[in-house]
C-alpha cells in the first residue's frame, strides 16, 4: 500500500516541479479543446474553499489522513483490491497535497478542462481512490445480501 502511495507521491511531485519550472504563474496552453495546462496556486481546498489558512488546512489534512491510515485495514476487509488500491491512491494524493503546502504555503494545480477547476494529480489520485474504495465496499455489501 505504501509502495502505491510512494509512487502516487512522487508521480505528483515530479508534475509539479515541471510545471513550475516550465509555466509562469497563470500561464496557460491548450492541448485539445477540452484540455488546458494552466499553472495556479491553491492556497484554500477543493474548489477554492478555505482561502488563506494553510496552517488549518495541514492540520485537518494531517488529521483526515491518519484516520484514513488508521481505517485501512478495515477497507481492505470489507472493500477487498478496490479498496486496496483506492486507499493507496488517497493516502498518496493526501501525501502530495501536504507536501505542497509544507514546501509552498500552497498546492500548485495545473489541469485545466475549463468546466472544473484547475487540479493536479494528487487530486485526481484522492478522487480515483474515492471512486474504487467505494466500489469496493459497495460490491462486498452486494456479495452479502
Amino acid at each position: 500500500m505504501l509502495s502505491v502511495a510512494g509512487i502516487v507521491v512522487l508521480i505528483d511531485h515530479f508534475s509539479k516541479h515541471w510545471f513550475l519550472k516550465h509555466f509562469q504563474l497563470g500561464e496557460s496552453r491548450r492541448v485539445t479543446s477540452f484540455l488546458y495546462l494552466t499553472l495556479v496556486q491553491n492556497t484554500g481546498t477543493a474548489f477554492g474553499l478555505f482561502q488563506n489558512d494553510n496552517k488549518t488546512l495541514l492540520m485537518l489534512s494531517y488529521g483526515i489522513l491518519a484516520l484514513v491510515i488508521y481505517g485501512a485495514r478495515g477497507f481492505f476487509e470489507r472493500g477487498g483490491r478496490w479498496a486496496f488500491w483506492g486507499i493507496s491512491f488517497i493516502i498518496g494524493g493526501a501525501i502530495g497535497n501536504i507536501v505542497d503546502r509544507h514546501l509552498y504555503g500552497h498546492v500548485i494545480d495545473f489541469l485545466d478542462f475549463r468546466v472544473w477547476p484547475v487540479f493536479n494529480v494528487a487530486d485526481s489520485a484522492i478522487t480515483v481512490g474515492a471512486v474504487c474504495t467505494a466500489v469496493g465496499l459497495l460490491m462486498h455489501k452486494q456479495a452479502d445480501s
